[in-house]
């Protein structure tokens, strides 16, 4: 039997779920309740498309022009998004990770990133994909195996799915007070501003229509539990919830209109980052791991009763 793109297929069961883990990214592939997706999917004789599911470690979103300046030192990584001169999206898209722990409602996915051109520093990375009462609930844990502080952020891209329909019959809800503001050509962001009174003001339910969205929010509303929620509540009346832990300070919402068309605005990205697009130059949000420090993030999705 041939192997499909995306590596070895992690399969999780609980009740009416169903999910799916790949070896190629440590993403999630599919995540369903029922006959309903819950998360946007590829299928299994594809690659991995617009980073559905996908991890994006040591920098989640678009580092302009792929150089960055740490501890004085410059450093060029290389242009995945060369039609706006970007590196995206961080390191482990790609990386094959290897089985640590499984059963039948947990997964546990390794690897090691080791030192290169553009990122001569090591991380030794985990993320656990779980089924419960409470839906998916996916943990990273990061450690810094090298002898220096490294620069670091986290970051994953599942998309929200809409069912039948698109984004545009979907209302959202997100408790984000500021958007980041975009330039044009590497699309990162270079001001704030209050989402009060503009199109962007997520915090009561708002029909999506035809807005196009890639954008950061951040100032995030939480729960006691300190943890920020989303919803999208879609046409067919199914409500998907997706929250996101302290250790994530933005979400970027991206309505998909740069995907491909069969693709687009099929489902809502909502990303839990720990920094700002473009962190490793800005410092917004940047994280710096000290030698053996280990972080750990969480955040989960699921269908509301």
């Amino acid at each position: 039997m041939s192997t499909p793109p995306s590596g070895r297929q992690f399969e999780l069961s609980r009740g009416e779920q169903r999910a799916v883990v790949v070896e190629v990214g440590g993403g999630i592939r599919e995540y369903t309740v029922g006959a309903r997706p819950v998360l946007e999917s590829y299928p299994l004789g594809q690659m991995c498309d617009g980073a559905h599911g996908a991890p994006l470690i040591p920098w989640p979103n678009r580092l302009a022009e792929g150089r960055y300046s740490f501890a004085g030192e410059e450093h060029q990584l290389p242009l995945d998004q060369p039609e706006q001169g970007n590196a995206i999206h961080g390191l482990l898209r790609w990386r094959a990770w290897s089985e640590l722990e499984a059963g039948a409602e947990r997964v546990l996915l390794g690897t090691r990133l080791l030192a290169m051109p553009g990122y001569p520093f090591a991380l030794e990375v985990s993320i656990a994909y779980e089924l419960s009462d409470e839906g998916l609930s996916v943990t990273t844990t990061a450690r810094n195996i090298c002898e220096a502080e490294c620069p670091f952020g986290a970051g994953q891209h599942p998309y929200l799915s809409a069912g039948e329909g698109t984004v545009d019959g979907c209302t959202l809800q997100l408790d984000a007070a500021t958007r980041l503001l975009n330039e044009e050509r590497h699309q990162v962001p270079v001001g704030r501003e209050a989402v009060d009174g503009t199109p962007y003001d997520f915090r009561t339910p708002t029909r999506l229509g035809g807005l196009q969205i890639d954008d950061a929010f951040t100032d995030l509303g939480r729960d006691p539990s300190g943890c920020t929620r989303a919803r999208l509540r879609c046409p067919d009346g199914a409500v998907v919830e997706l929250w996101a832990g302290e250790q994530y300070r933005f979400l970027e919402v991206f309505s998909g209109d740069t995907l491909a068309p069969a693709r687009r605005r099929r489902a809502l990205a909502i990303e839990p980052m720990t920094c700002a697009p473009n962190a490793f130059r800005s410092g917004d949000g940047l994280l710096r791991l000290a030698p053996a420090q280990t972080l750990s993030m969480r955040w989960g999705v699921r269908l509301e009763d």
